[in-house]
């Protein structure tokens, strides 16, 4: 059964104009009277109109759980939404006059205005749902997130009244709030409220729309501007929801007072669902952001760059191409009005969101692109030639590519522009193909599209080509004098000798040779040798005379090492000893280092001091000069007095030298310095100490760093000296760690004492070989023993003996053996004897400790070569001979020493031996019981 619709709209108003008794003679029941009755007795009493309406509502609320259903049909039921029944009907008629009756005592109550409001919403709006939030919100949180976590709690509702049926109330609950407002109007939670309202679903098209723009516009001019936010949230909000011109309109209002909403307000105007979208409008807002964020004035909420900014603006040119940017024609048009015009900026026309002009995407990309963001030049051109494929301008698109790859600097811009260019290269031909398919295509157009296709096909395959010499020209523009690469593009021209001679030219007249990269005289020897060889496949005639030519230019290049010269002059004498005209020993006399030696020695002799520094400065410059050069001019000018210049030829001496030439100097100019200055110039002399140990090898560093902290001993600090002879224990040769260790240990005990050095010991043990290790652990067992640490002392060398085989190191085990009998125990003697069996053991399954045993054990029978001459693949062999030997302590009868024997038969053993062999002693022999076990 269908309900008419003029039923249901009779059932409405129900609370306009106000219920009263006299109107609604149901409003009231018998049990109602003593209530009215104790609010008339107390009608200024907010508690007893409060208490009222609470348990009025509660009953209500009882009455309607406990209704039965109601029986309109379904669909009836959902328009009515919460005043589907009767009982909710008087309900509300009930509710509304005992909160209006209060209101009337109390206009004024924000408590009784919110309660009543929130009541009459519910009957006309329906349940409200606000979602679950995990934490509160920031405290002066960034509009941008405001609206996020807004959006979030949006308020969601079940049922509601339709608003053709309940117009009539809907009108009622907007004059309930607007009643509210000429008491509350400071209120903004009142607001925010009815706010609520214009964001409901079913909210009437007459309310939701104007009216609600102009509650907001009130709520703003009546609100303090420090309240504005919490209304301009909600008001974008509901913008959003209407898009159109109501967003437009909107936003562009918020955005005058606070632009951090700009990048919001750009994806809705680009948002899928926007009816209208403004692409041009949302380019030139991002176009600005963009440079007001390299300016500094804008920063992006989202954290996003000035580049990142321009990225944005360059996709919705790229997918907007048509609405938003100029074509060629149309560029033109606009260049010639501004040259009729004069000089007119146009940046403001380019930033302004409301003008309808288009922009210069081409100008733009290079003024705000490439000139300023030179490290992104492949997102830029490639963004640039996809706008002129989208506006179908091919020829400006490939243009554009090739301009591009012709300007890059990177390898990774380059591959990208060439990606782009290969495929959309590609995409057109593959289109081609396809209209060539069609079957309803005509002969002439057939024809017109296979000469077009041929003349792609021909470009594609020229491009592919291309590639190795655009990388090699992306890598020269990168660095023109990278000679590597004229190299390789020498190699990549093949056989085609002009393009060599001309990119060998270029090569020579665009490298700078001071800021050249490695081997550039390679580059003349190279070319000189393509004239000598008769080209690059050696089938033209030889050139000769072309190459002396680049010999002769070579020799006058001022390289940035003396070698590189060298090496021409070289390279030029043997190709003329090839063709048999080598140069004269007259033009390459004047670097015999003999010959100026000897004219020194007379000018040292019968001439003056100037004459001699002269001759000396001039083998200098020709960098003939050797080390014992260096030596006698410095002690030609320190016997001359003048120690300052003689101290400056050691310090050229050492630059022009390398290790280990450049130690000697070194360690005479050292010597000579400390010496002339003692402690007076302690900075300085500092400073030469760490100049040589910059490039010091490790195993010529040692005496520099005695010298050194010797230097900080007798003028320096005892602290800075110490951390000089900890760097050396790190820093010198392996093989002078220990002795390096000691001297630091001894300097260490004489500075801070004898427990200042256990750190020393430490540290010694952790980064000495084996057998040096175990040297210092003798020496740290010592130490803790003289300073009474027994304990320390025996751990000490426990820690050793894991290094010290007993058949090859009597001495370490012989020194812990009278360790413990003068200050242990039984007990510990015992576990010095377990230790020592365990090492022995374990050295047992070594080869090499049981060669080295072999060769302790021979008493005469073999010598020491003869062993060191066993082959490596014959260990076995050795060791079988050497069993038959006797061992430090001899076995029962010729056997050899059991490691897993017991213990009782290894002391009978030894007991015998001794006993048979008086010359035979055992070290490790101790009185003790039969009956204890060993």
């Amino acid at each position: 059964m269908v309900t008419p619709l003029e039923d249901l709209t009779s059932l409405f108003p129900l609370t306009s104009p106000v219920p009263t008794p006299t109107t609604n003679s149901d409003l009231l029941s018998p049990n109602d009277l003593r209530r009215e009755e104790d609010l008339l007795h107390n009608p200024q009493s907010f508690r007893h109109w409060w208490t009222a309406i609470h348990t009025t509502k509660e009953s209500l609320n009882a009455l309607q759980k406990t209704a039965p259903p109601s029986d309109l049909p379904n669909y009836t039921v959902k328009l009515l939404g919460p005043l589907a029944t009767p009982i909710a009907r008087s309900s509300l008629q009930r509710i509304t006059y005992l909160f209006e009756s209060a209101l009337t005592q109390f206009p004024g109550s924000f408590k009784l205005w919110k309660a009543y409001l929130e009541t009459r919403s519910w009957y006309v709006l329906g349940k409200a749902i606000k979602p679950k939030r995990a934490g509160g919100r920031k405290k002066l949180q960034e509009m941008n997130d405001a609206l996020e976590d807004e959006k979030a709690e949006m308020l969601t509702w079940e049922g509601g009244l339709n608003p053709i049926i309940g117009w009539e109330e809907w009108k009622s609950l907007i004059a309930a709030f607007e009643r509210a407002l000429m008491y509350l109007s400071n209120m903004p939670r009142i607001w925010l409220l009815y706010f609520n309202i214009f964001l409901h679903p079913l909210c009437p098209p007459a309310i939701s729309h104007s009216h609600a723009r102009r509650t907001f516009d009130r709520a703003l001019r009546t609100l303090p501007p420090s309240l504005h936010s919490r209304i301009w949230v909600m008001y974008l909000l509901w913008a959003e929801s209407k898009q159109g011109n109501t967003l437009v309109s909107t936003y562009r209002r918020y955005l005058a007072i606070d632009s951090s909403l700009t990048e919001r307000y750009t994806s809705l105007l680009l948002a899928p669902t926007n009816p209208t979208p403004r692409p041009l409008e949302a380019a030139k807002l991002l176009l600005k952001l963009e440079r007001q964020a390299a300016r500094g004035e804008y920063v992006s909420p989202d954290g996003k760059s000035p580049y990142q900014l321009l990225g944005d603006w360059l996709d919705v040119v790229e997918n907007h191409a048509e609405e938003v940017g100029l074509g060629v024609e149309e560029m033109k048009i606009a260049e010639s009005e501004i040259q009729l015009d004069g000089e007119v900026s146009t940046v403001d026309e380019d930033e302004d969101p409301s003008s309808s002009r288009k922009l210069d995407i081409e100008k733009l990309v290079h003024k705000d692109g490439l000139e300023v963001y030179k490290d992104q030049a492949g997102r830029l051109w490639t963004g640039l030639a996809t706008y002129w494929i989208k506006r179908g301008d091919f020829e400006r698109a490939k243009s554009t590519f090739e301009q591009g790859i012709g300007t890059v600097l990177t390898i990774r811009d380059f591959t990208q522009i060439f990606d782009a260019y290969a495929e959309y290269s590609e995409t057109l031909i593959s289109s081609l193909m396809e209209s060539l398919a069609d079957p309803d295509i005509d002969d002439e157009d057939s024809r017109e599209t296979e000469d077009i296709l041929d003349s792609m096909m021909k470009s594609f395959e020229e491009l592919m080509d291309r590639r190795p010499f655009l990388v090699n020209d992306v890598l020269i523009r990168r660095n023109p004098n990278d000679v590597q690469e004229w190299e390789k593009r020498v190699a990549l021209w093949g056989t085609d000798d002009n393009k060599i001679v001309e990119t060998y030219n270029k090569a020579l007249e665009t490298i700078n040779p001071r800021r050249a990269t490695a081997n550039f005289h390679r580059l003349y020897m190279n070319f000189a040798k393509f004239y000598e060889e008769g080209g690059s496949s050696g089938d033209a005639e030889k050139d000769l005379d072309s190459a002396r030519k680049i010999f002769q230019k070579a020799i006058q290049v001022p390289f940035r090492y003396v070698d590189d010269l060298a090496e021409v002059w070289c390279e030029w004498s043997e190709f003329e000893l090839r063709h048999e005209q080598s140069l004269p020993v007259q033009a390459r006399l004047f670097k015999s280092l003999k010959l100026w030696s000897f004219y020194v020695d007379l000018e040292e002799s019968i001439g003056t001091v100037e004459t001699t520094k002269n001759v000396y400065n001039k083998i200098l410059e020709l960098r003939i000069a050797n080390a014992q050069i260096i030596v006698n001019y410095a002690q030609f000018l320190e016997e001359n007095g003048y120690f300052e210049e003689s101290f400056k030829v050691f310090e050229r001496g050492v630059e022009l030298f390398t290790f280990p030439v450049a130690f000697e100097l070194w360690n005479i100019y050292l010597s000579k310095f400390i010496k002339r200055y003692k402690g007076s110039k302690l900075e300085r002399t500092r400073d030469l100490f760490e100049q040589a140990l910059e490039k010091c090898p490790s195993k010529l560093s040692k005496p520099f760093y005695l010298m050194y902290g010797q230097l900080e001993e007798d003028y320096g600090l005892a602290k800075r000296a110490m951390s000089i002879y900890e760097r050396a224990t790190q820093n010198v040769a392996d093989e002078d760690k220990y002795e390096m260790f000691t001297i630091y240990i001894a300097k260490i005990a004489a500075n801070y004492g004898l427990p200042a050095t256990r750190p020393i010991y430490e540290r010694a043990l952790e980064v000495l070989p084996n057998r040096q290790a175990a040297q210092m652990c003798l020496r740290f067992a010592a130490l803790e023993r003289k300073m009474g640490e027994i304990d320390r002392a025996r751990a000490v060398y426990a820690h050793a003996s894991q290094f010290c085989d007993p058949r090859v190191d009597p001495k370490f085990w012989a020194e812990w053996h009278n360790f413990e009998i003068d200050t242990g125990s039984e007990d510990t003697f015992r576990e010095m004897l377990r230790i020592k069996r365990s090492v022995q053991a374990q050295f047992n399954t070594e080869t090499s400790y049981l060669v080295a045993q072999a060769m302790t054990t021979q008493q005469g029978s073999k010598t020491t070569e003869d062993v060191s001459n066993i082959e490596p693949g014959d260990v076995m062999s050795a060791m079988e001979k050497a069993a038959a030997r006797p061992g430090f302590v001899a076995a029962r009868g010729q056997t050899l020493l059991n490691p897993d024997a017991d213990d009782d038969d290894d002391e009978q053993g030894a007991h015998q031996d001794n006993n048979n062999d008086s010359t035979v002693q055992n070290a490790d022999e101790i009185l003790i019981s039969d009956e204890e076990d060993v």
